[in-house]
Parts: structure tokens; C-alpha cells; sequence
């Protein structure tokens, strides 16, 4: 299987690449599916020991990169620079770092940037990013670079070739789109400025991601898209994520985690779930699984093994 979008992922000065072998993929119906986790900084210095725990476990199971969020959950600058030097000091997977365009001037941006390429973060996922918290979603939130398309412009002047970047997709849409049509358009500008690879914002039924992808193909997107997916495994928590994304409720997951008796029964109904739908995204083609972890290791960690089971 391809896997243009990990160029950038290699370790830098004689370190291993981070090309893995086949054992460390999960392999189902003999195809071979690369995959990768996304968590957050802690919002508290006292959970910092329980996400290095986790990270080190994630990184036990081989994923390609680990995607390290920027800003989110109150989180700062430093402490996702930190999460992201965790994961390259202590670990042998290689750090993606977000990096939004919100509230910076170009000169604090390339610092940024500057600053991460300093810590040795060769990945990158470049976003335009949320409003603040508070925030009028239709004021000027954004620094001088306004979208995404330019961020990984910016990026991209530095002339390394060695620096991989990926992007977001939304196979059901963006929040502040217009028309679908006009998501493809804005996935294009950044194909166009260097990206390498996207990665969906979540979604739970794979007709929406393969809808997505049949239309971005038709319009010219080559590069590789990666399915986003977060096992969900509590009704509070499937009404939270509805929530904060805009998603469509998923009817059947909702009526499963309302009538599981208990708390382990509502988890077996998630990892269920996310195995089904994972399934359903390879055999439409999709070149690998990007999995929301929520600084949990052991749902997505369940996930996979239930993955490399026969079906």
C-alpha cells in the first residue's frame, strides 16, 4: 500500500525510519492498513504522568505518527511542545504537531514554526482553526495568515524538503461551509500549497466518507485522505462530541450506549462500532486509520486487535 504522506515521519540524523514493517500494521483480510493516534496536551500538570503512560502504550502498538493538538482543552503552546518532545525523546514514533493560524502575526507564526522545527517535529497538520472560546465565530479570530492553505504555504518556504504536512477534511462539511462543493475547493488550495496528506474531522458512518472521497477524487484531490474515527463509549460523551462538531447524531450508536446496563457493556458497544466502521473504510479503499484516542490507550488499542481478527 502507498504511503506517500509518511515521507516527512523518518527520524532525522541516522535514526530508523519510521517505514514499519508489515508486523506492525494491522492486517486485515491480508491488507496491510497503516495507522496513527491523535491526543492533547493535559489540561493539568498533575495528568501529565497519565498521558506519558499512554503515549508510551499507543507507541507500543507501531502507529506511524502521533498527532499531538494545539490549543485545545485550554491547553498552551508549551504544553503541546512538550507532549510533542515526550513523544520524540521517549518514544520511536515520530510527533505531528497542529498548528492553527488563530490570533498570530505572521512573524509569531514563523516563530512558532521555528520553534518546533528547533524541538526536531518534522510533521506538521497545518488547520485554520476555532474561534477562541468566547469568541464571535464571525470576527476577525485569525492572525494575518486566514487560512490553511496559507499556513502550509508558509510552512512550505522554509524549502525542506524533508518536512511532511497534512491538512483537515470534512466529509459532512465544515462548520462555516458554504456548500460541499466549496470543501473541496478549499482541500484543493491546500493540496495546491504542499500538503501531502488530510485527515477527516470525525465522522460515524463510512458512506460519508467514501461520498467525500469519491467527489474529492473527481475534482482533482490526489492526495491521501485518512479517515478520522473515535470509538465512542458513553452516551455522554457521543452527545458531547455531537455537540462540539456539528455531526449528525448517529441513531443506532445513541439507542445502543442508552440501553447498555453498564458502563463495560456501553464501552463493548463503541469498540464495536469503531471495529465496524473501520472495516467497512478499508474495503472502500481508504489508505489508513487515523484514531482519536482521547488520552486513552486501552479503546483504540482494542480497536486494532479486533481489527486483526478474522471478521
Amino acid at each position: 500500500m502507498a504511503r506517500a504522506y509518511m515521507r516527512g515521519s523518518r527520524r532525522q540524523r541516522g535514526q530508523r525510519s519510521h517505514r514499519l514493517p508489515c508486523s506492525a500494521l494491522v492486517i486485515w483480510r491480508s491488507v496491510t492498513i497503516p495507522f496513527s493516534f491523535e491526543v492533547y496536551p493535559p489540561r493539568k500538570p498533575e495528568h501529565q504522568a497519565a498521558l506519558h503512560e499512554t503515549i508510551q502504550k499507543l507507541a507500543t502498538a507501531g502507529p506511524d505518527f502521533i498527532t499531538v493538538t494545539y490549543g485545545a482543552n485550554g491547553s498552551s503552546r508549551d504544553a503541546s511542545l512538550d507532549c510533542l518532545r515526550f513523544i520524540r525523546e521517549h518514544t520511536d514514533v515520530a510527533p505531528l504537531a497542529h498548528v492553527t493560524c488563530v490570533g498570530s502575526t505572521r512573524d509569531e507564526m514563523n516563530a512558532l514554526i521555528d520553534e518546533f522545527l528547533a524541538a526536531d517535529i518534522r510533521m506538521f497538520l497545518a488547520l485554520r482553526g476555532d474561534p477562541p472560546e468566547g469568541a464571535d465565530p464571525q470576527s476577525d479570530y485569525l492572525g494575518d495568515v486566514k487560512t490553511a492553505a496559507e499556513l502550509v504555504h508558509l510552512i512550505r518556504e522554509r524549502g525542506d524538503n524533508d518536512l511532511s504536512i497534512a491538512v483537515a477534511a470534512f466529509p459532512n462539511g465544515h462548520p462555516m461551509s458554504t456548500s460541499p462543493s466549496s470543501d473541496i475547493d478549499i482541500l484543493l488550495a491546500k493540496q495546491a500549497a504542499g500538503a501531502e496528506f488530510a485527515i477527516t474531522q470525525l465522522f460515524f458512518n463510512a458512506t460519508d466518507y467514501l461520498s467525500f472521497l469519491s467527489s474529492a477524487r473527481a475534482a482533482g484531490v490526489t492526495i491521501p485522505i485518512l479517515p478520522g474515527i473515535m470509538p465512542v463509549t458513553s452516551l455522554s460523551r457521543l452527545r458531547h462530541i455531537v455537540e462540539i462538531t456539528g455531526e449528525r447524531m448517529p441513531r443506532d450508536l445513541e439507542a445502543a450506549l442508552e440501553a447498555a446496563p453498564s458502563p463495560a457493556h456501553a464501552r463493548t458497544v463503541g469498540v464495536a462500532q469503531a471495529v465496524e466502521l473501520c472495516r467497512q473504510l478499508v474495503a472502500g479503499g481508504a489508505p489508513g486509520l487515523h484514531l482519536y484516542a482521547f488520552n486513552e490507550h486501552e479503546t483504540v488499542l482494542e480497536v486494532l486487535a479486533q481489527l486483526n481478527e478474522p471478521a
